[in-house]
């Protein structure tokens, strides 16, 4: 009895097998998503063409555009309708110009080549009265007038002179080519300079330098001025005078006394 049951289960998984083998195999019922990233046209546009089954979610799922920008440029409702077949922007990049052929090219001859030419600054100089002798341009130390301004470049092709200033606008050298120069400054008569009166500047076109150059009223006497015409000869002194006004008046009174004591 038990071996005929253990043949009849046999024979029933074999049947099963056979019948399993006999019939074809059934697709999966989800394939495998493919997306290909769409190519730009040559307007700049990268289209997706809406496929059965397709929403505005999936899509973003599959190309990374989002639904508000897939709504804002096709112009679609708030629930982002889409039909299969249509053609969706997902989005626009600037076009790459076509390459085109260039035309046919005449060789010349080969030209000298120009010299560039410099470019300009401005040099612009202020004579300040250092009242404290610091050498440093403080607040309230006005500029003096009158101060030699030289102007000169290495090989001597620029050389300018001018006077400084007592006013708001200082004494400038204008429209001058770029290069090495040397600023000197000689002080007007009666002040003594407190900074360096020999300055060396590097000109870059298009700069406006302003250099500062100090100088201190001078208290020595100053050696041009005359010296006080000394007394004339035989001229009397002040002090003989007093003296012998003395001398008079005590005489004066020495001979209305002996006068009174005779009486």
């Amino acid at each position: 009895m038990k071996r005929n049951i253990a043949v009849f289960l046999f024979m029933l998984i074999a049947a099963g097998l056979l019948l399993g083998l006999a019939q074809p195999a059934r697709a999966s019922q989800f394939s495998q998503v493919s997306y290909q990233t769409p190519t730009a046209l040559p307007d700049g546009r990268v289209i997706y063409k809406v496929q059965a089954g397709d929403s505005c979610l999936r899509i973003q799922l599959l190309t990374g555009v989002k639904v508000e920008q897939v709504i804002a440029l096709n112009k679609l409702d708030i629930n982002c309708t889409i039909q299969p077949g249509q053609d969706l922007v997902l989005l626009v990049v600037t076009p790459i110009p076509s390459p085109t052929t260039n035309p046919a090219v005449t060789a010349t001859p080969l030209l000298p080549t120009p010299t560039p030419k410099l470019g300009t600054g401005e040099i612009c100089v202020v004579l300040f009265a250092d009242v404290n002798g610091n050498a440093v341009r403080d607040e309230g130390e006005l500029p003096i007038l009158g101060g030699a301004v030289s102007v000169t470049n290495r090989d001597g092709s620029v050389s300018q002179t001018g006077l400084t200033t007592n006013g708001d606008t200082p004494l400038c050298f204008k429209e001058i080519s770029e290069g090495e120069y040397n600023l000197s400054m000689a002080v007007p008569d009666g002040y003594n300079p407190t900074t360096t009166t020999n300055y060396p500047l590097k000109l870059i076109a298009g700069n406006r330098s302003i250099i500062d150059f100090g100088a201190q009223i001078s208290t020595k006497p100053d050696a041009n001025q005359p010296a006080a015409d000394p007394a004339p000869a035989g001229g009397r002194s002040p002090l003989l005078l007093i003296v012998g006004g003395i001398l008079i008046l005590g005489g004066i009174a020495v001979g209305i006394y002996f006068r009174v004591i005779k009486r």
